[in-house]
């Protein structure tokens, strides 16, 4: 054993030669650290992903509101038309329905007295 300690005594390098190994060391280490720490910050990478998130919703919502705007003038004016046609169709459904809304806020008036 004392052969082997002394063999690895027995190489000696220069003070440049081990400020050049520290440097070399110092900048991997250094390169370790910031991979090590891009990986690890949560926070970053989850506002990056939320950030994203945001912008896709941003744009469905957008599509979608321009989608509705375009389709609800004619939904809006066939579903009065269907409305007024059903009524005219069935004026007895609508003197019931009439009768039954007068009862029903006639019972409530009553017993708020």
């Amino acid at each position: 054993m004392t052969s082997d300690a002394s063999a690895e005594g027995s190489e000696t390098k220069t003070p440049e030669q081990i400020e050049a190994e520290i440097e070399r060391t110092r900048a991997e280490m250094g390169d370790t650290v910031e991979q090590l720490a891009a990986k690890t910050d949560v926070k970053a990478r989850a506002k990056d992903k939320v950030d994203e998130t945001k912008a896709r919703v941003t744009q469905k919502v957008s599509g979608a509101a321009d989608q509705a705007k375009q389709a609800a003038p004619e939904s809006a004016s066939q579903g009065a038309q269907q409305a007024v046609t059903a009524a005219k169709e069935n004026p007895e459904y609508v003197k019931l329905a009439g009768a039954f809304a007068a009862g029903t806020l006639a019972g409530w008036i009553l017993r708020g007295r």
